[in-house]
């Protein structure tokens, strides 16, 4: 059950034993969700570190008009969590959502807490991914400010490949910052060339 998990780990690090991961691997709870369920609701604590064994989550912010923002795609085998709500054990602002049904490996703060206590090289390994995920957000955020939309779904296409056969256009249009007609003109100036 854990094949996909333990693989993943040996191919980012080096650090951790086939022991250790094993124990990383049996401490989490594995879940299946459905299609739009929610994992995580704005205003509620987010509680647990996300492993996506199979599916796929979407983390996304709802503005003062009711407008969706998409923050995060989390594809299988990434990790994923709302790491302000879960480090602070404050309220989110954010949803965590399945874009399709999905299977799920689940640690509470204090079980992934007791992991890194038990597990030094997992502390390393966390802290790694964090810095990796501050760096591909302020990527995101820089393109954002910068690029064209032009730009902006290009480099969408090659982050993400396959992605727009399993997202709804709006939720990719939401993810660039552009509107679902931007979308569509670009889409369909490049199916021309």
């Amino acid at each position: 059950m854990f094949a996909d998990f333990e693989k993943y780990i040996k191919t980012q690090t080096a650090v951790l034993t086939d022991d250790e991961i094993s124990m990383i691997a049996r401490a989490a709870t594995v879940t299946n969700v459905r299609k739009k369920q929610l994992l995580l609701q704005a205003g509620d604590v987010c509680r647990y570190k996300i492993f996506i064994l199979e599916g796929f989550l979407r983390t996304y912010g709802v503005d003062a008009d009711g407008e969706e923002h998409v923050m995060q795609f989390s594809p299988a085998l990434t990790w994923t969590t709302e790491g302000e709500s879960y480090a602070n054990c404050i309220p989110s602002n954010y949803n965590i959502e399945a874009i399709e049904d999905s299977r799920l490996m689940l640690w509470t703060k204090d079980t992934f807490t007791g992991l890194m206590s038990n597990i030094p090289s997992l502390k390393q390994y966390s802290e790694n991914l964090v810095a990796q995920n501050l760096h591909t957000s302020r990527n995101r955020l820089y393109k954002a400010i910068s690029a064209t939309a032009e730009e902006k779904y290009e480099d969408f296409v090659k982050t993400y490949p396959g992605i727009l056969l399993r997202v709804p256009l709006r939720m990719v249009a939401s993810y660039l910052g552009v509107s679902l007609k931007t979308l569509s003109r670009i889409r369909q100036a490049q199916l021309q060339r």
